[in-house]
């Protein structure tokens, strides 16, 4: 696929999505919003993918809207901007049967720092930061912040990262739960393709459950998710993995899941 502001590749069942306007820290125009929501859909339909690796081109990861590329615009409906172009992202990315590792290089503001916590894993480099700036600019949270920032470091810390615009280390992110793990620069891509790699040859079908499950968790009782999880669990016990996984286990080897 050939998009202005993204760059896409799929290789061994993973499909890297790199933002790529590193001019200026891979802030988001409506062009890269589109081309990114195109991406996602694309993911979705392509069986050969069973992982995603979503980055950035450059010393950035995703610095936000570019206000600059807005400066021109009068009175823009930013609720209209946000159902059209960043909100369909998130909600691809959560929906997404399919695990998705940001390779977190850099900076990752507003609302690069929304897609960054929207993934299912981040794997950051040292020299990566993640700071809610919108209050910086008199705006609130968006693009799924205030969803996910309170679930992963509570109300308190959320509060005041959000109010404050405080700037996070890769380092604090780790000790936050903001973060999964993370390395050297320089060992950036062998820990993330590592994952990838894990994640290319695992039972994608399970895992996609997996995330939707977590996703329910959320807004459920402990007796709902009980019933989900029964639920999904016949699924997974008709699947052509789990033939596998336990042939597998019963024959002593490494079982080579298909992903169905």
């Amino acid at each position: 696929m050939n998009y202005e502001c993204l760059l896409y590749e799929v290789r061994d069942g993973v499909a890297t999505i790199t933002l790529n306007r590193p001019d200026v820290f891979n802030a988001f125009n409506d062009q890269q919003s589109y081309d990114l929501q195109d991406a996602l859909k694309q993911v979705a339909r392509d069986e050969s993918v069973r992982v995603v690796v979503l980055t950035g081109a450059g010393k950035a990861f995703c610095s936000g809207q570019d206000l600059k590329a807005i400066a021109s615009a009068s009175k823009r409906d930013l609720s209209e901007s946000l159902e059209k172009r960043y909100n369909p992202i998130i909600r691809a990315m959560r929906n997404l049967p399919k695990p998705i590792i940001c390779r977190l290089n850099g900076v990752a503001a507003g609302a690069g720092c929304s897609l960054a916590l929207a993934s299912d894993l981040i794997v950051a480099s040292t020299a990566a930061s993640m700071i809610e700036v919108f209050v910086n600019v008199g705006l609130v949270l968006d693009s799924g912040s205030s969803f996910f920032l309170p679930r992963v470091v509570g109300s308190l810390k959320a509060f005041e990262l959000s109010t404050l615009g405080t700037k996070v280390t890769a380092e604090e992110a780790l000790r936050l739960g903001m973060v999964n793990k993370v390395v050297a620069p320089e060992e950036l891509d062998a820990a993330v393709a590592e994952l990838a790699t894990r994640y290319a040859a695992g039972p994608t079908k399970a895992i996609g459950m997996m995330k939707k499950m977590l996703n329910k968790s959320f807004n459920s009782t402990l007796e709902e998710m009980l019933e989900y999880e029964a639920y999904c669990q016949k699924i997974a016990g008709n699947s052509e993995d789990y033939k596998e996984g336990v042939a597998a286990f019963n024959e002593k080897r490494k079982p080579q899941f298909k992903g169905a």
